[in-house]
């Protein structure tokens, strides 16, 4: 029997569980796909790779080793400019770098050795349904749980036994020889490296050690379970690596005396609670290795509302220009909640300033008549840009529709024309269903032929980074 504390472990549920993570994804498909190897080769995956202000969206292991850089970013924070590949003296000032001769030279060799490429959602997303096929070869779909594009949960319980029948052999083992024959079919199948965290326990110790250990052993796999929660669990370095724990929180916990993992896991859970409400009781439980989540019952959040935001590919100077966008968003996104068959009671926008410009964020909303026209939405996403706007150069918006509900709502109003609001919610519907039929930009406004308008170029996009959001329009 463990038994640890307040937690007697022979009493809490048992699963093998693997957690499996694709090592830089977007970058080291592009490297497979150049023929270059994922591990050795420099690649930064880069929206507008041409441009000083592109987006890094995913580096390679080599290219974060020599930049110290993350996956996310952007292109003028790195060391060197991506143009002519020659060091960035004012950057490295910036960052504090040093600029003797030979790491300015270190730099730059590297730079020119560098791929910049731009993303291909449509290839990363196909090459996720291979990966997907890989894990239905050793579990059934039902015990597939996708964590994001590159990661999922595998409940192998069923399977260990399955595929090595060795009665001597512990399921700790099992699982290991499992999860190893898991990374060889993916390398084998798409030329990508994988890290697995595995559990004889549950998803969270299986989460804790592809984080913590996995990614720096040479398998690339790391097994956490409830007899190493003491050892391993409590000595977690930065209490901001543990899951679900962010600085904020971290602050929070500091002004109670919590500054470990180990101090989380032997605080007073009644305290916990009464400062954070039932998060506080999960992180305590989660800080003992305690986790009663279930993949098979994945945690659908309530969906709260529907938004959409996107960088802009240049400062958008002009308020006749920033506002066609606001416009084509408030479109975009009137369409995804009239396909969810939804009105919206509140408007939402966000408009962030180019970081050469010293002004706040703009961040309002407003409460409306429930409503799933587009002319409203446009009509308040307007109106709420021009209360708060007094000029300067824009780089980021962001639009939003909350407070959702079932589209057969409606307030009615005396004031209100209906035949107008019936004939205008007719055109809308037509207009929607030839989009269905014929793709996004069949149907389209003179003004999205404007060289500002961002309709065309991201319809061309996949997924997330398509118009709106609005997946597969063409």
């Amino acid at each position: 029997m463990i038994t640890m504390g307040y937690i007697d472990y022979s009493k809490e549920p048992r699963s093998d569980i693997a957690f499996v993570d694709m090592k830089s994804f977007y970058a080291s498909i592009e490297c497979v796909e150049r023929g270059l190897h994922p591990l050795h080769t420099s690649l930064c995956v880069m929206s507008r790779a041409d441009n000083s202000s592109g987006l890094i969206l995913a580096s390679s292991p080599m290219f974060k080793k020599v930049f110290g850089k993350g996956n996310v970013g952007r292109a003028y924070e790195l060391p060197f400019n991506v143009n002519t590949r020659k060091f960035d003296y004012f950057r490295a000032k910036e960052a504090g770098l040093p600029t003797h001769p030979k790491f300015v030279s270190y730099i730059e060799n590297w730079a020119k050795r560098t791929f910049i490429v731009p993303p291909r959602m449509d290839l990363y997303i196909q090459k996720n349904l291979e990966i997907q096929k890989v894990f239905q070869d050793y579990a059934a779909i039902n015990d597939i749980h996708p964590y994001s594009i590159d990661e999922a949960f595998i409940d192998l319980t069923q399977s260990l036994n399955y595929f090595i029948p060795n009665k001597n052999m512990s399921k700790k083992d099992k699982l290991d020889i499992l999860s190893a024959k898991i990374q060889h079919d993916i390398w084998m199948k798409t030329g990508i490296y994988s890290t697995v965290g595995m559990s004889n326990a549950n998803p969270l110790l299986a989460k804790l050690a592809l984080d913590n250990e996995a990614k720096k052993t040479i398998t690339m796999r790391a097994n956490w379970s409830y007899e190493d929660v003491e050892s391993k669990v409590w000595a977690i370095p930065k209490m901001t690596d543990f899951w679900g724990i962010g600085h904020r929180t971290e602050k929070r916990m500091n002004k109670l005396g919590i500054h470990t993992i180990k101090d989380l896991a032997n605080f007073d859970p009644t305290i916990l609670r009464n400062e954070f409400g039932v998060i506080g009781v999960q992180h305590w439980f989660h800080a003992n290795g305690i986790d009663e989540s279930n993949i098979h019952e994945p945690y659908r959040p309530k969906q709260s509302g529907i938004g959409n935001s996107q960088v802009l590919h240049k400062d958008y100077l002009k308020q006749s220009d920033i506002e066609l966008v606001l416009r084509e968003m408030a479109e975009q996104v009137a369409i995804r909640l009239r396909r969810k068959h939804k009105k919206a009671t509140v408007v939402h926008i966000t408009v962030g300033y180019s970081r050469f410009e010293n002004k706040k964020s703009i961040n309002v909303q407003r409460k409306i008549n429930p409503n799933s026209r587009t002319i409203v939405f446009q009509d308040h996403v307007i109106s709420l840009f021009r209360l708060k706007y007094t000029g300067g150069a824009v780089r980021s918006i962001a639009v939003r529709y909350d407070g959702l509900v079932d589209e057969n709502f409606a307030i009615i109003s005396l004031f209100d024309d209906n035949e107008v609001i019936e004939l205008d919610e007719k055109l809308e519907t037509t207009i929607d269903q030839l989009r269905d039929k014929y793709g996004y930009i069949s149907v389209q406004k003179a003004s999205a032929l404007l060289e500002n308008s961002r309709i065309i170029a991201r319809s061309k996009l996949v997924g997330g980074h398509s118009a709106g959001g609005l997946e597969g329009l063409k």
